[in-house]
C-alpha cells in the first residue's frame, strides 16, 4: 500500500525542477508559471497499467488544454526510453527523465519507491502561482483515470474567476 502522508499535499509550494525531455533538451516547471500544470508521476514506461495511463490522457489532452493546463509525465526512465515510448504509443505531451540522479523530483514530491527503484503512481496538480492545489496517489497498479485532474482544474478556474475584479471595486 503507498504512503499517502509522504506525499506532498494541497497548498504546498510545488518544488521547482528541472529534468530532461530528450538527451538535449530540459524543461523546467517555473517556466510554466501563469497556468495550472498536471504532473503525472508513473513507475515505468513499458509497463500495461503504465501504457494505459498515458494513452489516456493523450486522449484527454484538449480537456487538460481547455483550462490552459500543461501534462508533465515523470518518471525514472531516461530520455531514449522515454523517446521510444511517446513515439510507439503517439503520446503528445512531454515525458521527463528523473533519472540522474535517479528519482531526485520524485522524492521532492514524496513519491519515490526506495525499495523498487521507480516512482509512485502520483498525479499533482499545480496552479499558476506554482502551488498544489489537488495531490492524488494511486495504487501503484490501478490506472487513476482523469477525473480527479479535471475536478482540479475546474476548481482553479472557479477560483480564478472567483478572484477576478468584476465589480468594479
Amino acid at each position: 500500500m503507498p504512503n499517502a502522508s509522504k506525499i506532498l499535499q494541497p497548498g504546498t509550494p510545488a518544488p521547482d525542477f528541472s529534468l530532461p525531455v530528450t538527451p538535449d533538451q530540459r524543461v523546467t516547471l517555473s517556466d510554466f508559471r501563469g497556468r495550472p500544470v498536471v504532473l503525472a508521476f508513473y513507475p515505468a514506461d513499458w509497463s500495461p497499467v503504465c501504457g494505459d495511463q498515458m494513452v489516456l490522457y493523450n486522449e484527454v489532452l484538449s480537456e487538460f488544454h481547455k483550462h490552459h493546463a500543461e501534462l508533465l509525465g515523470i518518471s525514472v526512465d531516461g530520455p531514449w526510453c522515454h523517446g521510444a515510448f511517446a513515439a510507439q504509443r503517439k503520446l503528445h505531451f512531454p515525458l521527463l527523465a528523473d533519472f540522474e540522479p535517479k528519482g531526485a523530483v520524485a522524492r521532492q514530491y514524496g513519491v519515490y519507491r526506495e525499495h523498487e527503484g521507480t516512482t509512485e503512481r502520483a498525479l499533482f496538480v499545480i496552479d499558476g502561482e506554482g502551488v498544489i492545489r489537488w495531490s492524488y496517489l494511486s495504487p501503484v497498479g490501478v490506472n487513476p483515470g482523469a477525473d480527479g485532474i479535471l475536478e482540479a482544474l475546474e476548481s482553479i478556474d472557479a477560483r480564478a474567476h472567483a478572484g477576478s475584479p468584476s465589480d468594479g471595486a
